[in-house]
């Protein structure tokens, strides 16, 4: 044989394996709706510290509107739901490695994040909301009135960036659990915090020193996060949630625990 043929030979070998590694993976990749009805169990991470949307109850267990819309969408997948707390700074990781299948948190769907994951049709439409204490309520209505302010925001959140971009003069202090950042407000330690006018609205109605202040910042979409390259998982998931909209139990559960549809 000669060195050309050789070379030919080797080359057409190795793009051949290359080839079928890659179309072995892609299907590995793709198998995951297989493997979650094979198990009978989807794994849906959220925090469990953020009410109304997810918190533990009086009786220990895990409520609020996204874990009962997890379990409507395993129940339309034809499988049982396990849920897993996870902090918010590990919750997208534990997607990465595998751990979860889908992240139900209140996941904002942003051009940077879909470059990463994929998302499902958006399930509740809210906004970037300032929370103060309420005799502080008037000193925020525009984003300019952040500057020179401690504003909190979760570690790595789209409310961070969002402040990075919109008010560089603000005073950020990140946290990774939502417990800790009531607190610091409450006791003085910051100014506002930033986080989901749902939320917002929902904790100053139960902490009565708080408000919402002044209007949403800027709309947002919150969509369940899934891997990139689970095409079926993803299709099944919107169906899912098509579903859960047309038979109207995501209107009913919106209006549970937050006496509105916001899911449109």
């Amino acid at each position: 044989m000669t060195i050309s043929v050789f070379r030919r030979t080797l080359l057409v070998g190795t793009l051949g394996l290359a080839l079928g590694a890659g179309l072995l993976g892609q299907a590995v990749a793709g198998e995951q709706l297989g493997n979650i009805k094979k198990a009978g169990e989807i794994k849906i991470g959220l925090e469990g510290t953020y009410p109304p949307f997810s918190f533990v109850d009086e009786s220990g267990k895990l409520s609020g509107f996204e874990v009962e819309l997890s379990e409507a969408l395993a129940k339309e997948l034809g499988v049982k739901v396990k849920l897993q707390a996870t902090p918010w700074d590990g919750i997208l990781a534990a997607l990465e490695s595998k751990r979860l299948d889908a992240v139900v948190n209140q996941v904002t769907i942003s051009e940077e994040r879909k470059k990463k994951y994929d998302f499902s049709k958006p399930y509740t439409v809210s906004g970037i909301q300032a929370l103060t204490l309420a005799k502080n309520v008037d000193t925020i209505k525009t984003a300019d009135d952040l500057a020179g302010k401690k504003v909190g925001v979760g570690l790595g959140t789209n409310y961070e960036q969002w402040l990075k971009d919109n008010q560089p003069k603000a005073i950020i202090k990140t946290y990774n659990d939502d417990p800790t950042k009531f607190q610091d407000l409450r006791i003085g330690r910051i100014d506002a915090i930033l986080i989901d006018r749902l939320a917002a609205l929902e904790y100053a109605k139960k902490a009565k020193d708080t408000a919402a202040a002044g209007d949403a910042f800027s709309r947002q979409e919150a969509g369940i996060a899934l891997r990139k390259g689970e095409p079926e998982l993803l299709e099944a998931v919107n169906k899912a949630l098509d579903k859960l909209r047309a038979d109207g139990t995501l209107k009913k559960l919106s209006e549970k625990y937050f006496n509105a549809d916001v899911t449109q």
